[in-house]
């Protein structure tokens, strides 16, 4: 067992990497969608919020792998209309398509997880900016948004670890990140405690991310434990 892990440690390490890689990439292009996503879902009166509910909608509706399929193979029936707009480049490649489809979904998360921290921003605070003249942009970026970021944070690390497990599915388009790596060892051993390695190393993974994910948060809102 410990034989196993000695032998293929370069190749879990590996995976474990890519792993890493596709979940921050896609996560912190998804923050930037989410935001302006988020702030114009906020608006009530605004009828491009019903093209991003649909949006929302399908990709937390729908299933992950689901999402991937339809990006990586039902691309292909578009070839021809992809090559002539100068696309096809990035859907042949499996990493970019994974890459696409983790970032369009995890930003569809962000984006309810935001509008909820602004909605929950209080009314009083925001009233008070009014009071003393703040026009809309300062009053965003001094109140609203400071506020809200502090709300969405702990479930915004949540979303990061769903992404870091979920994205486990990207082996199925060929991607050797961890679980990619693990199916691989496994087809050359037989060994199925290569599958225990795997889950150790995600659960480090997640661990050390709700360590480091904690400290930030606690220091985000140190001015509300000062005494």
């Amino acid at each position: 067992m410990f034989d196993l892990v000695l032998n293929y440690s370069d190749k879990l390490l590996a995976g474990a990497a890519m792993t890493l890689q596709l979940t921050l990439v896609s996560v912190s292009l998804a923050a930037l969608m989410a935001l302006p996503l988020a702030l114009v879902r906020h608006q009530p009166h605004t009828l491009m919020r019903y093209p991003i509910r649909l949006y929302v909608s399908f990709f937390r509706g729908t299933p992950l792998i689901a999402q991937l399929f339809l990006v990586y193979y039902g691309s292909g029936q578009f070839r021809h209309e992809l090559s002539d707009l100068g696309l096809w480049w990035l859907f042949r490649d499996p990493l970019y398509c994974a890459l696409l489809t983790f970032t369009l979904n995890s930003a569809a998360y962000q984006v309810e997880i935001l509008r909820g921290a602004l909605n929950a921003v209080p009314k009083g605070e925001v009233e008070a900016g009014r009071a003393v003249g703040m026009k809309a942009h300062l009053l965003y970026r001094r109140i609203i948004l400071p506020h809200a970021y502090r709300i969405a944070f702990p479930a915004l690390g949540n979303e990061v670890i769903l992404m870091i497990k979920g994205g486990a599915i990207a082996s199925v388009i060929t991607i050797l990140d961890l679980m990619g790596q693990t199916k691989r060892v496994f087809a050359q051993t037989f060994d199925v405690s290569v599958y225990l390695w795997a889950a150790v190393i995600y659960l480090v993974m997640t661990s050390i991310f709700v360590w480091l994910w904690r400290k930030a948060e606690l220091r985000l809102s140190r001015h509300l434990y000062r005494i």
